[in-house]
């Protein structure tokens, strides 16, 4: 296969990957706020595990071709400290991006009548939000916006440390085989569950960004883009903070200790 082919067939994988994490994740959320009573109204662990499962199920589906990084901030990470081309970061960010907007899309095609019945029983509109918590994140009880800057960036410091732990090759009891998938889906799980009501846990600039342009296109307005508050930029700029704090943490602090295998045991 050509080097052309290959790396347009990373650029498909990758907006599969964040697609099919939009799809399950997204729906998981419409069936928690849309519904009442609400099926996840005493489980909310089901919530994460949902979107745990989709990043599962996402890297299942396309980590042979382009490794499924199906997040801008694992690919800056990788970039930095992995030695992931530059070259390829800025298609690979357009391509989840976009990956975000289309799993957006499928989730609206099944649940709009829902949306617009919700919003009607509650008497309010998609310009003043109405169902927009679906496909988009926003600070919760308390918090502001440079605090939900804060929450995102020590969130995803987590996630990619952790992603670089379960991933590292030296590292012996990392799960094995295709086991990894499951665990770093279950770290995402973790954290939703561990953090997911202080702005929604977006961890992913692509899972909410992705989202939120195809929400402002199809009738949510200002009130998707810049936010109410102004609240765009946190989900972008705190994962990416994140995920160099996240990657640097394991690169100074664990991966200098890892014992790696002598010449005769190779």
């Amino acid at each position: 296969m050509n080097n052309s082919k290959k790396f347009i067939g990373e650029l498909i994988s990758e907006a599969i990957a964040v697609a099919i994490i939009i799809f399950i994740g997204c729906s998981a959320a419409a069936m928690l706020l849309l519904y009442d009573p609400s099926p996840y109204q005493h489980a909310y662990w089901g919530v994460c595990m949902a979107w745990g499962l989709s990043v599962t199920f996402a890297i299942y589906a396309t980590g042979s071709i382009s490794g499924t990084h199906a997040n801008p901030a694992v690919t800056l990470a990788l970039a930095l400290y992995r030695n992931f081309s530059w070259k390829k970061l800025p298609a690979y960010w357009v391509a989840q991006i976009f990956g975000g907007f289309v799993g957006a899309f499928l989730v609206y095609v099944m649940y709009y009548s829902v949306i617009d019945h919700f919003n009607l029983t509650h008497h309010i509109t998609r310009a003043l939000g109405g169902g927009g918590g679906v496909f988009f994140t926003s600070p919760g009880l308390t918090i502001t916006p440079i605090h939900a800057f804060y929450n995102e960036t020590l969130l995803t410091a987590f996630l990619v440390f952790c992603i670089f732990a379960i991933t590292e090759v030296y590292n012996t009891a990392a799960p094995q085989a295709n086991s990894g998938a499951f665990m770093i889906g279950l770290s995402v799980a973790a954290i939703g569950a561990s953090a997911g009501y202080l702005e929604g846990w977006a961890i992913n600039p692509a899972r909410d960004f992705g989202p939120r342009l195809f929400t402002y296109i199809a009738g949510w307005g200002a009130s998707a883009f810049p936010g109410n508050p102004v609240y765009w930029w946190v989900p972008i700029l705190g994962p990416l903070c994140g995920g160099i704090v996240g990657g640097g943490a394991y690169q100074l602090l664990i991966r200098p200790f890892l014992e790696r295998p002598s010449s005769s045991q190779l």
